[in-house]
């Protein structure tokens, strides 16, 4: 009777107490993650409903004041560190444990959506809001993260995670501004970017809790996918010469026309991507033809093609590839191909054993599961480089995301949040 006595005075929050002595179940209040989901939209909202929070923009700004107003009210004591990320601890009951860390990031695309990042930032507060409520006291350190400009290539998280190198913080963001000038416009401090990175080692975890951005978990009709890894991702431009001549007098068989060889590179990259079996991705994003005008042969072409995949030797022998083929292509249209790839994000597996932790909190709550790989990049990529890293995704509807459309049921995100809060609970075990 003692024992049930304990049990239902722990349920109503009586008192504090480890978590590792609460076998009490603890569930988010979904309804509320879905007003301050709301009330973050307003920032940056757009006509097509959605949202253009870049980052250092005036509505990004506002929104991380917004958020911090919640991470303070969670009971979380806030801070920022040279690189603008927003950091709000909790301390543990054993000193000497190393911090769990939750998160994500606020910043969108331009005319992006109200869900991505936004439902894992929001969703790691209500977690540490719950505790708080409850009186509950993890045994590990709790830090809720929020990192900046997720979306201008991760710079909050790189400045953590690794080195952000001069050329970075000399190149202009969506908002106008340069890196540097952003990092301080929200309050960093862009000299000292090194006092943000994390050791190699310095933390337990680090999980985040994300839309999927696809399709797949809604095909399948299941509730929680369990991230393996992040994909690797190669991004480069090539340039196309040819030679620019008059449309009207030059014969077809003495062109050298570098749009026409662009156009049959785009068909290449498509055939050697999908002849091999897997789940790699190659697209031509962008074209830019010179001098662009109706009665010139284009003499110069520039393209961007990106390459992704959860193996960086496959990601490198689609490339070598693709410019073999940009070579015979060349040759055949008396044109030359030139590639400048930019440094690529490594793929970043997530820890196994947390993929297990997270597979079985999302079953103890009756969640059907999907262990599947990212392929968009997120802030986990670069803490992988600090330590364990475990990812949750909830379904997008439709697939859609970076656009006014995407959206994530109440009943999804509050499911997130629920293995979230689970998975970080029985991390905290000793």
């Amino acid at each position: 009777m003692k024992r049930i006595a304990l049990l239902i005075l722990l349920a109503c929050g009586g008192g504090a107490s480890s978590i590792a002595a609460t076998p009490v179940v603890l569930k988010v209040n979904g309804a509320r993650i879905v007003q301050h989901l709301e009330a973050l939209s307003a920032f940056g909202r757009n006509p097509q409903g959605g949202v253009s929070r870049v980052a250092y923009s005036d509505a990004d700004r506002a929104g991380r004041e917004y958020v911090l107003g919640l991470m303070t009210a969670a009971g979380l004591a806030v801070r920022m560190d040279t690189a603008g990320n927003l950091i709000g601890i909790r301390p543990g009951s054993e000193p000497g444990l190393k911090p769990i860390l939750i998160g994500s990031h606020i910043d969108s695309v331009p005319e992006g959506g109200n869900y991505d990042g936004d439902v894992g930032s929001l969703s790691a507060i209500e977690v540490a809001q719950v505790l708080n409520e409850q009186h509950l006291t993890l045994r590990h350190p709790l830090e809720v993260i929020i990192f900046e400009n997720e979306e201008g290539a991760m710079l909050g998280s790189s400045a953590v995670g690794s080195i952000v190198d001069q050329a970075r913080l000399d190149s202009v963001s969506q908002s106008g501004k340069r890196v540097r000038d952003g990092v301080r416009f929200i309050g960093g401090d862009p000299d000292r970017l090194a006092e943000s990175r994390m050791a190699p080692g310095s933390i337990e975890a680090y999980l985040e809790l994300h839309i999927e951005q696809g399709a797949l978990l809604e095909q399948a009709h299941l509730q929680i996918g369990v991230v393996q890894g992040i994909v690797g991702i190669l991004d480069c431009e090539v340039t196309v010469d040819g030679f620019a001549n008059h449309a009207g007098t030059t014969p077809m068989n003495q062109r050298h026309d570098a749009l026409l060889a662009a156009s049959a590179f785009v068909q290449k990259v498509n055939e050697i991507v999908t002849s091999v079996p897997g789940r790699q991705v190659g697209t031509v994003g962008w074209i830019r033809a010179q001098p662009g005008a109706y009665n010139v042969v284009p003499g110069r072409v520039a393209l961007g093609l990106e390459l992704r995949d959860l193996d960086a030797g496959k990601i490198q022998d689609l490339y070598a590839r693709i410019r073999t083929a940009a070579d015979t292509i060349g040759r055949a249209s008396g044109t030359t191909f030139k590639f400048d790839p930019h440094a690529p994000p490594a793929p970043a597996l997530t820890d196994a054993g947390l993929q297990t932790l997270i597979e079985d909190t999302a079953r103890g709550l009756a969640l059907s599961t999907k262990r599947m790989p990212s392929g968009a990049g997120h802030d986990a990529q670069e803490m992988a480089a600090v330590g364990p890293v475990g990812m949750i995704f909830v379904p997008s509807v439709g697939g859609i995301s970076h656009s006014p459309k995407e959206y994530s049921t109440p009943g999804d995100i509050e499911n997130g949040a629920n293995v979230l809060l689970g998975a970080l609970r029985r991390l905290d075990r000793p």
